[in-house]
């Protein structure tokens, strides 16, 4: 009998499933909590990988409790991603053909949400996405 490999996740898409793991969570929660809710297939340290790596990228924070870590979100998936778009866009030299491109790229409706984006003053573009961030968290399951 052939055993079966287990699908290969995307880039990204654990780091995304932790993040929405500890999003549901009530309260800060430990990487053995965030183990158990993503079904328990994965190894513990794979876990606390993951949650290093977001902590690095200042999606999570952490807090000693006893000799172990709980785990917070700074931030939902929606701000991960943008923290991944940020890294890319400074890592390049020319930022201005990587938004002209990225911009050619979106369609009409990206485009005007861009652009209505972009007419906001700054308080107004940061409430919007702290909106999106709570609509983010409640609407999962």
């Amino acid at each position: 009998m052939e055993r079966q490999r287990p699908r290969r996740r995307g880039q990204g898409e654990l780091e995304a499933q932790v993040l929405s793991a500890l999003s549901e969570a009530e309260g800060p929660a430990t990487a053995g909590w965030v183990r158990e809710r993503l079904g328990g297939d994965l190894a513990y340290t794979t876990v606390i990988t993951i949650l290093t790596r977001l902590l690095a990228k200042g999606a999570v924070t952490r807090d000693r409790t006893g000799r172990s870590f709980v785990w917070t979100p700074a931030s939902g998936v929606a701000g991960l991603a943008a923290r991944r778009m940020r890294k890319v866009l400074d890592s390049e030299p020319d930022r201005g053909a990587v938004l002209a491109s990225f911009v050619t790229m979106l369609g009409p409706e990206d485009e005007r949400l861009l652009r209505e984006l972009m007419s906001q003053p700054d308080a107004e573009k940061a409430e919007k996405a702290e909106k999106a961030e709570k609509q983010e968290s409640t609407a999962r399951p």
